[in-house]
C-alpha cells in the first residue's frame, strides 16, 4: 500500500533543523521495542504517524509483523500523554521505556517505516524460536555475575559501537551488521556450550534474537542484560555503583553517543590522540562515520581525508555535480560506513574503468584524482 503524501514528512533538512531550533519546550529522548505479532503493520504505521505527529514526536521507528523498534524524541510537556497513548494499544501494553542518559539534538524528523523485520538477521524462517530466549538479568544481577571469571561475556553490537564503550573482557565481534555477527558469535562460542553466556547490547532488542539463536544452536545457559546498556547505566547511577561498562554507549541518532563513564577507550582516526567523538564526513558522498578529535575536526573541516576536504572546498555548483555523479550515500551499495576500501571498490565497480579515470575532471571540472 503506497503511503499518501499527507502521511510523510516533506520538510527539507534545513527547514526541519530550523523548526527544531525554534522550539521553546525541552525534549526527552527515549527508545523502546517489543517483539509482538502485528497483523496490519502498514495500517498501524499510518495511525501512529498521525497520532505521534500531533504530539511533536521526532525520530526513527520500524514496524514489522514481528514487532516495533523505536528511537524518538518528544517535547517534555507531552511525555505523559504519549505514554498513555502507547499503553492504550493492547500490543504495546506495559512497554518498557528507556530514557536517554544525555539529551541533545537526537532527531529532526519523524520517520515510521514498515520493514520485513525490526532487526534484520539474515536467517531462514524457523532458525530460532522467539518464545525460547535467554534469561533476563536485572542490571544489578548482571553487574554481580560479571565478577565470575568463568562466564563468557558477548557484545551483541557492531564494531563501531563497541569502539567507544564496552564491558571489559567482552568478546566484541569485528562486524558491520547484526546478520554478520550471529555466525561470528556462534564460531567464537564453539567449545563453550556448557558455560554461562552473558549477552548485552544497546537497549536489549538484539540480545533477544541472539539469545534465541544461541538456544536453537544448543546453548543452554544463555543470559541477557535486561534493558541493555541504557538501563544498566541508569541503574548504576541511581544506586551509586561504579559502572563496569566503560566509556560511551553508541546511539543511532544525532548525538552518536551517551557518556556512561569518563573513560576514553578509543582514539582519533586521524592523529591517534585519545578520543571517542564520532562524526560523519562532511563530503556528502562519503559520509563516513569515524572518530575525530576537536583539533582534527577544525583542521580537516569535519572531513575524513584530504581528498574529501578538496571536495568540500569545491564551489556549490561543482559539489552539486559531484553529488549528481556519485549519488547520495547508499547503504545497500556501501554496506559499511566504516570501511572506506569497500566504499571505494563499490564506486569503482559501478562506474567502469573509463568513467573512473575521467569522471571527476570531465563532470566536475576539477582534477582531484580521487581514485
Amino acid at each position: 500500500m503506497k503511503q499518501t503524501p499527507e502521511l510523510r514528512n516533506l520538510l527539507s533538512q534545513e527547514s526541519a533543523v530550523r523548526r527544531l531550533k525554534e522550539e521553546s519546550c525541552p525534549r526527552k529522548t527515549v527508545s523502546f521495542y517489543r517483539y509482538v505479532k502485528i497483523s496490519r503493520p502498514r495500517q498501524l504505521r499510518d495511525d501512529l504517524f498521525v497520532e505521534w505527529s500531533l504530539l511533536g514526536v521526532l525520530g526513527r521507528v520500524y514496524l514489522a509483523p514481528e514487532g516495533i523498534n523505536a528511537q524518538i524524541s518528544l517535547p517534555k510537556s507531552n511525555v505523559e500523554n504519549f505514554i498513555q497513548k502507547v499503553e492504550h494499544r493492547k500490543v504495546f501494553k506495559n512497554m518498557q521505556f528507556k530514557w536517554a542518559l544525555e539529551e541533545g539534538e537526537s532527531f529532526i524528523k519523524l520517520s515510521i517505516k514498515v520493514k520485513h523485520q525490526i532487526v534484520a538477521d539474515g536467517l531462514t524462517e524457523g532458525a530460532y524460536n522467539m518464545a525460547d530466549i535467554g534469561t533476563h538479568l536485572k542490571p544489578e544481577e548482571f553487574h554481580e555475575v560479571l565478577e565470575d571469571s568463568s562466564v563468557v561475556v558477548v557484545d551483541v553490537r557492531n564494531h563501531y559501537e563497541s569502539r567507544i564503550g564496552f564491558f571489559e573482557g567482552a568478546y566484541r565481534p569485528n562486524c558491520d551488521t547484526f546478520k554478520e555477527e550471529l555466525p561470528m558469535i556462534q564460531e567464537y562460542l564453539k567449545g563453550k556450550e556448557k558455560k554461562k553466556i552473558l549477552l548485552y547490547c544497546t537497549g536489549g532488542i538484539r540480545c533477544e534474537k541472539a539469545s534465541a539463536f544461541l538456544k536453537a544452536k544448543g546453548f543452554k545457559n544463555v543470559y541477557q542484560l535486561e534493558g541493555g546498556i541504557i538501563n544498566y547505566a541508569h541503574e548504576m547511577r541511581e544506586r551509586g555503583i561504579i559502572s563496569r561498562f566503560k566509556g560511551k554507549n553508541f546511539v543511532f541518532d544525532g548525538r552518536l553517543g551517551e557518556r556512561v563513564t569518563a573513560d576514553i577507550v578509543s582514539t582519533c582516526d586521524q592523529c591517534g590522540v585519545a578520543c571517542d567523538e564520532y562524526t560523519n564526513c562532511e563530503n556528502e558522498v562519503c559520509n563516513l562515520l569515524f572518530i575525530q578529535c576537536a583539533l582534527c575536526k577544525e583542521r580537516q573541516s569535519g572531513c575524513c581525508t584530504e581528498k574529501c576536504l578538496l571536495v568540500k572546498k569545491l564551489p556549490p555548483e561543482a559539489r552539486r555535480k559531484y553529488r549528481k555523479l556519485f549519488g547520495p550515500t547508499n547503504e545497500k551499495l556501501f554496506r559499511s560506513r566504516q570501511r572506506p576500501e569497500l566504499r571505494r571498490r563499490a564506486i569503482i565497480k559501478q562506474m567502469g574503468p573509463e568513467l573512473r579515470r575521467r569522471a571527476i575532471c570531465d563532470v566536475v571540472g576539477y582534477n582531484l584524482n580521487i581514485f
